[in-house]
Formats: structure tokens, C-alpha cells, sequence
């Protein structure tokens, strides 16, 4: 009995060390993704703090005006904490063109086209568009984090896990806005604009 037992006991070490090593050990592959994700978020964060002063300055309401310009500051911070996670990782803060953050931020603008000046609507439109950007952030952070536990990275999870907590509160604080008076106005201004076509 007693050599079977340490059989088994061997066996079970054996299925031990087979397993995958913590920390992103070996995993090259995933370091690569993330990386490359770092770069990109790292873009689209830059992009941002040029085009949502243009997006505050379209806004009607200055609740909404407000809630923009602390969004700016908070990128800005943002991309520094993106440089610090870069930092951490011993490589030099590269950005790379992102596809998704582009074809967003081009969407902000066509939103801004078509909605007429100082309206309601327009608001509306904003807040949609800023809550688009908001979402695919926290999609994008949320899967840093992941990365960063996976690969051991806790201190660059940490700083990660920082903007996302603050990409949910921005978007939070974006519906909050948009329910307070915006919807409801918005569409007071559809109201008014079919009764003159009719009156026509």
C-alpha cells in the first residue's frame, strides 16, 4: 500500500508542474496583445483630449459643458497614466492608430453636423457619442486589467483598474445628464418642429 501511495503522490506532483506558471510566465503571446492594446488605447486617449474640447464647445447646456471639460481633465490624467504603466514595463510610450477610437470620434462630428445649434437634440446627440467612446473604453480597460493580473503585472492593473473605475463613473454621470432634462427636451424640439410641418 504504501508504494502505491507514493505513485499517486507522484502523479500529482507530476499534474502540478504541468500546469500553467502564474505571473505570464513564457506567455509571449499575450504580453504581445497587450502591449500592442496599451499602444493603441494610448492613441485613442491622445485623440481625445483634442476632439472633446471641440464637443464641449458645441454643447448647449452647461451641465453638459461641465461634465466634458471634467472629462478632459481626467484624460489628460489618464495619459499619464498610461505613460507610467509603459514605465513599468521598461518601454517607451509609443502610440498606435486606433481604428475603432477614429471611427467614434468621426461619428461625434457627423453627430454634430446634422443637429442644429443650441438645441437639446444636439445635446442628446453628444451625450450618445461621448457614451459610445465611454463604453468601448471600459471594454478596452477592463481587458488591460485582465491581461495585466494574468501576466502578473499587479501594479500596472492597479493604475489600469484607476481609469476604468473612472470611465464607468463618466458614463454614469453622462445618463445622469441626459435623464436629468436633455432626453425630455430633445423631444419637446421633435414635438414642436412636426406642428410646424403640419401647419405648413
Amino acid at each position: 500500500m504504501p508504494t502505491t501511495r507514493s505513485k499517486s503522490a507522484k502523479k500529482t506532483a507530476k499534474k502540478k508542474t504541468a500546469q500553467p506558471q502564474g505571473a505570464g510566465a513564457g506567455n509571449s503571446q499575450l504580453e504581445k496583445l497587450f502591449h500592442d492594446a496599451l499602444k493603441d488605447i494610448y492613441w485613442a486617449e491622445k485623440a481625445l483630449t483634442k476632439s472633446l474640447p471641440k464637443l464641449m464647445k458645441k454643447a448647449t447646456t452647461e451641465e453638459l459643458k461641465s461634465a466634458i471639460a471634467d472629462h478632459i481633465e481626467q484624460t489628460q490624467e489618464q495619459v499619464t497614466r498610461l505613460e507610467e504603466v509603459f514605465e513599468l514595463l521598461e518601454k517607451k510610450a509609443q502610440a498606435k492608430k486606433c481604428d475603432a477610437m477614429e471611427g467614434l470620434i468621426k461619428e461625434a462630428e457627423s453627430v454634430v453636423e446634422e443637429t442644429e445649434d443650441g438645441t437639446a437634440t444636439r445635446d442628446a446627440g453628444i451625450i450618445m457619442a461621448c457614451q459610445k467612446v465611454e463604453h468601448y473604453e471600459i471594454a478596452t480597460y477592463g481587458t488591460l486589467v485582465q491581461f495585466a493580473n494574468t501576466l502578473g503585472l499587479d501594479e500596472a492593473a492597479g493604475i489600469l483598474e484607476q481609469t476604468l473605475e473612472e470611465e464607468k463613473q463618466t458614463d454614469q454621470t453622462l445618463t445622469e445628464v441626459a435623464e436629468n432634462s436633455i432626453n425630455w427636451e430633445a423631444e419637446q424640439e421633435e414635438e414642436e418642429e412636426d406642428e410646424e410641418e403640419e401647419e405648413e
